[in-house]
């Protein structure tokens, strides 16, 4: 009896489009036969499904997965024109080089590797000594002393979850959703998890700023979720996948809450704007629906679909929607976007949010007295801008060949 030959690069991804993409009508669009594998994955309307060629492929799994970054110090910066000394230490990162120097938080950068950072142009300077050096010595001053930090940059892995205190409120920032993180085990739903637990008594408004988020992981964003959620369906979904025969099936599943999570006895308000997408957008519609934490900002993005990856035969990645996600109360956003219950009118800000807190759980709140907000400067997340909503909400599970 003859065996079955395996089929090679094309028709494997032929095979995977027609078993599991989203949209089954467009399959017809699909040559059967061919030489160029992204000839026919453009032959598809959608932009999130992909293919990535065996030798990026490791990368790219790498960068969906872990929030790993390459020759880092593990130092976030503001930058304020205003100033003097224009570039100040925002956040640390724990266990990088910058932690162990010891270098403060609210510090300001005098100069790196002997070089004045001065002007409008400090952040370009830091940037340009920072990459042609593997050795950095920052100079920084804090308080009434300055002192000078020795640093050798090397792999970090970098927080998701980033806390900042503005006047009297605290301020979440989830900046996406990664299985393997500063918590290695249990990624940014650890972080975030970790924070609540150990603030488990704050009483005060916080706000949980999701701005600029572009997705990632759908059990992490689901699992964050439920962090707030005492009962209820927090997400449901369909998708189409082969079964075991080897049919295009669909299947539907959806994920319950459960009670006793720190979240669930806090105030919190949610600030998203339209670059808040995919995950991001499973975590505000299931916390906003499930419980009376609010919305302020401006429209997300609206991304209700998301993909499943699969090595390929030649070690290639084929990325593919398969799913399409629901509110709990089975509501699509695709295209639409989630709506604020506070809209933002100027564009999605810390006090926006904080007028919003004050209308929903009433008036008395102390407002911020003179201190500068985080959009009175700009953020330069390692004098880089943070990632393009190219995001999305993958599958927990990749599937290998």
């Amino acid at each position: 009896m003859e065996s079955t030959p395996a089929p090679d690069e094309y028709a494997y991804n032929y095979w995977l489009l027609q078993k599991t993409y989203l949209y089954g009508d467009e399959l017809k669009k699909l040559p059967e036969e061919g030489d160029s594998i992204q000839v026919l994955y453009n032959a598809l309307s959608d932009k999130y499904t992909r293919y990535t060629e065996p030798a990026k492929s490791e990368e790219v799994i790498e960068s969906r997965n872990t929030s790993v970054i390459t020759g880092d110090i593990g130092l976030e910066f503001w930058f304020n024109p205003d100033e003097e000394f224009p570039l100040s230490v925002r956040h640390v990162f724990p266990q990088s080089p910058a932690d162990r120097a010891g270098v403060p938080k609210g510090g300001r950068v005098i100069s790196i590797n002997g070089i004045p950072l001065t002007g409008e142009d400090a952040d370009i300077t830091y940037t340009s000594v920072f990459n042609e050096n593997a050795d950095i010595t920052l100079v920084i001053a804090f308080g009434d002393s300055t002192h000078t930090y020795e640093m050798t940059r090397e792999t970090i892995y970098a927080p998701t979850v980033l806390v900042d205190t503005i006047g009297d409120y605290e301020v979440i920032n989830i900046r996406e959703f990664k299985l393997n993180t500063l918590d290695r085990e249990n990624g940014t739903y650890g972080e975030l998890a970790a924070h609540l637990d150990s603030t488990a008594h704050d009483k005060s408004i916080r706000i949980l700023d999701l701005r600029n988020n572009p997705g990632g992981h759908v059990d992490q964003c689901i699992r964050m979720a439920d962090l707030f959620v005492k009962k209820g369906t927090l997400s449901s979904r369909g998708w189409y996948v082969f079964s075991a025969d080897g049919k295009r099936t669909k299947f539907e599943s959806s994920r319950e809450a459960k009670a006793g999570d720190p979240g669930e006895s806090g105030k919190f308000i949610m600030l998203a704007n339209e670059r808040s997408a995919s995950c991001a957008e499973i975590f505000i519609a299931a916390v906003r629906e499930l419980t009376d934490i609010p919305l302020a900002g401006t429209t997300t993005f609206g991304k209700g679909i998301g993909q499943s990856s699969w090595n390929t035969v030649d070690g290639g990645l084929a990325t593919i929607t398969t799913l399409e996600f629901y509110t709990p109360k089975g509501n699509s956003y695709h295209g639409k976007g989630l709506v604020p219950d506070y809209p933002c009118t100027e564009g999605a800000n810390i006090q926006c949010a904080i007028k919003a807190a004050e209308k929903h759980f009433g008036k008395g709140l102390k407002k911020l007295q003179g201190q500068k907000t985080v959009e009175e400067h700009s953020i330069l997340r390692n004098i880089r801008q943070v990632e393009d909503v190219e995001g999305g909400a993958y599958d927990e599970n990749f599937l290998f060949r």
